[in-house]
C-alpha cells in the first residue's frame, strides 16, 4: 500500500472513530445485540410487485416489515435522504424523512458511514422514479464500520433496470487474503460460494438416494496412503508419535466395505504437501465413494449421472461454460484408451519404450518432478503434456499402466494395464476411479514395488500399509471406487479461473 493511500485510510478511520465516540456521547450503542428481521431485500421487491399487479395495495402502500443490511449507498437531500441497504438477497432502497424519523434520529444520519450495518422499520412503496423502496419509520445502527470497505460503483441499465456492480476491490491477492471484504463488496463472489454449497448438497443427495452411507474417517493418520503425494507431517505430544494429515480417504473407506458397509462416501478435507497453482491448493475438498459388487464400468455410469445432476443443479441444464468453451454433460461421455491415445501422440507404443526412452521424451517436453520416476509416472507425465490438453468435452480415459495404479485390479485380458479411469473436462482431471484391487497378496506386491520407487527417489510413491493389507485378508468384496475433486467441480460449473476463487480461505504465501 502506498504511503498516500495509507495516510488517506488513516484519516478516514480517525473520522469514523470520532463518529463512534459521538454516538456513544449521545447514549447510542453502535454495536447492537440483535435486530428482529422480518423481510429480505429482493423477496420484498417481488412481493410488492405481485401485490401491485393484483391491485391489493392500499393507497399505494405495500407490506410493513423490518429490514437489516449494510449501508452501501447514501444520498442526502436536505430534509430527506435515500440509503441503499444490502443483505444476502440483494439491495433495496430506503427513504428517510426528517418529519417521519424526528429531528434527533434524522440528525444521527450524519454519523453513519458506508459499510455500517443498519436496521430499518417501515413499509414499502414505489417512488416517483419507479423504484420499490422502504419508507422508514425507524432506523437503528447495528454495527459501526470503522474501516471503509472497497466499495465499487453500481450502474443501472436504463432499459432493463438491472444493476451491475463495478467493484473497487480488484487485486486478486488482496481479495484472497481479505475474503471477508471480497464477499462484502462482490455479490458475484457470494454467488460462487452459494453454487459451491449447491454442488455439495446435490452430491450428498445424489448418493443418499442411491443407498450410500455418509461416514467420517481420520484426518490425522498414523500412515498416509490412497494416493501418490507428499504428506504434511505433525507430532502428537501425548502419544509421542508422528502423524500425517491424510492425502486421501480411500484406504479407510475400503476398510469399511470390508466391515460390511457396502456403499459409503465421504466429503472431506485432504492435504497434500505440493505446489500451488490454478488447479492445486495444499488443502482441498474431495468426494470419495465406494460401492461393493461394482466395477469401474458401473462407476463410470454413476459419474456421468452425478456430473449431469451437478450441472443441472447449478445452471439449470446439463451444460456449463468454462474458459469460453461450451461444455455438455449429455450422456454418454466419450471414452479413450490411455495407451492408444499416448501411442498416437508419441508415434510409438509407450508400453514398448524403455525407461530411458520414456525419460528422454519427458525431458524433451520439459516435464518436471522426474526424480526417481518409474515407467508409469513417466507415461503419465507424457500423457499430461501431449494428450490431456485436447480433452475438452467430458472424456473418460481408460485402462492406465498397472505401475501407475497400485490400488486397481489388473485389466481383464491385458494384465499390464489396470481397470482405472479418469474423467477429463476442459483439459483437466476431475475424477479418478478403479475396479479396486481386493487380492491382499497382489496388493502387498504392488505396495512393495511402490516402496522400491520411494527408495529410488520418488517421494510421491505410496507406502506399505500393513493394517490395510490385514483388512484385505479378511476379505474385500468386488468394489468400485471414485474420487472427485469438489473444488475443481466448482471451478468448472461456476466458470472460475483459479482454485483460489472457489476456496473461501486459500493457502497463500506469507504477505510481504
Amino acid at each position: 500500500m502506498s504511503r498516500r493511500r495509507a495516510d488517506e485510510l488513516s484519516r478516514v478511520m480517525r473520522s469514523r472513530l470520532e463518529k463512534l465516540e459521538a454516538l456513544r456521547a449521545r447514549g447510542i450503542e453502535p454495536f447492537a445485540y440483535s435486530f428482529d428481521v422480518t423481510r429480505r431485500a429482493a423477496p420484498s421487491v417481488v412481493a410488492f410487485e405481485e401485490m401491485e399487479a393484483s391491485g391489493s395495495l392500499v393507497d399505494g402502500q405495500g407490506p410493513q416489515g423490518r429490514w437489516a443490511g449494510r449501508n452501501v449507498g447514501f444520498r442526502s437531500h436536505g430534509r430527506s435522504a435515500f440509503a441503499d441497504l444490502e443483505d444476502h438477497t440483494g439491495r433495496i432502497q430506503v427513504y428517510l424523512k426528517r418529519n417521519v424519523l424526528g429531528d434527533e434520529a434524522y440528525e444521527l444520519l450524519d454519523l453513519l458511514d458506508l459499510g455500517d450495518w443498519i436496521g430499518v422499520e417501515g413499509h414499502l412503496f414505489r417512488t416517483r422514479s419507479g423504484q420499490v423502496t422502504v419508507r422508514a419509520d425507524r432506523i437503528e445502527l447495528l454495527a459501526k464500520s470503522l474501516r471503509p470497505l472497497p466499495l465499487g460503483k453500481v450502474e443501472a441499465d436504463s432499459g432493463t433496470g438491472e444493476t451491475r456492480t463495478w467493484s473497487g476491490f480488484v487485486d486478486r491477492e488482496s481479495r484472497y487474503r481479505q475474503r471477508y471484504a471480497d464477499l462484502a463488496v462482490n455479490p458475484r463472489v457470494r454467488e460462487v460460494f452459494r453454487s459451491r454449497a449447491v454442488i455439495v448438497a446435490t452430491a450428498r443427495r445424489f448418493l443418499d438416494e442411491r443407498g450410500y452411507l455418509e461416514v467420517e474417517t481420520p484426518v490425522l493418520q498414523p500412515l498416509y496412503g490412497g494416493a501418490s503425494a507428499r504428506p504434511f507431517v505433525t507430532r502428537h505430544n501425548a502419544l509421542d508419535r508422528v502423524l500425517y494429515l491424510r492425502i486421501a480417504d480411500e484406504l479407510y473407506l475400503k476398510r469399511l466395505i470390508v466391515g460390511g458397509l457396502d456403499r459409503v462416501y465421504e466429503i472431506s478435507k485432504d492435504f497434500r504437501n505440493e505446489g500451488i497453482d490454478r488447479f492445486h491448493n495444499p488443502e482441498f475438498t474431495m468426494l470419495e465413494f465406494y460401492q461393493a459388487f461394482a466395477d469401474y464400468e458401473e462407476m463410470m455410469d454413476l459419474v456421468e449421472r452425478l456430473f449431469a445432476a451437478l450441472a443441472e443443479a447449478v445452471n439449470g441444464r446439463a451444460e456449463c461454460s468454462f474458459r469460453g468453451e461450451s461444455i455438455s454433460f449429455a450422456r454418454p461421455f466419450a471414452r479413450l484408451s490411455f495407451v492408444d491415445a499416448l501411442a498416437g501422440a508419441l508415434g510409438a507404443d509407450p508400453m514398448e519404450l524403455t525407461l530411458e526412452e520414456l525419460r528422454n521424451r519427458a525431458e524433451e517436453l520439459g516435464a518436471d518432478d522426474l526424480d526417481g520416476a518409474g515407467r508409469g509416472k513417466l507415461m503419465d507425465k507424457l500423457f499430461g503434456e501431449l494428450v490431456q490438453p485436447g480433452l475438452v468435452q467430458p472424456t473418460f480415459v481408460l485402462d492406465y499402466p498397472r505401475e501407475l495404479s497400485p490400488l486397481a485390479k489388473p485389466k481383464r485380458g491385458a494384465p499390464g494395464l489396470a481397470e482405472r479411469f479418469e474423467l477429463f473436462v476442459a483439459g483437466e482431471e476431475f475424477a479418478n476411479a478403479f475396479s479396486e484391487l481386493n487380492d491382499p497378496l497382489a496388493q502387498r506386491a504392488r505396495l512393495e514395488d511402490q516402496a522400491e520407487l520411494r527408495a529410488a527417489g520418488d517421494a510421491e510413491a505410496q507406502v506399505v500399509d500393513e493394517d490395510y493389507i490385514r483388512a484385505l485378508e479378511y476379505g474385500l468384496p468386488p468394489t468400485g471406487g471414485v474420487g472427485v475433486g469438489i473444488d475443481r467441480v466448482v471451478m468448472l460449473l461456476a466458470d472460475q479461473p483459479s482454485i483460489r476463487d472457489v476456496i473461501l480461505f486459500p493457502t497463500l504465501r506469507e504477505a510481504e
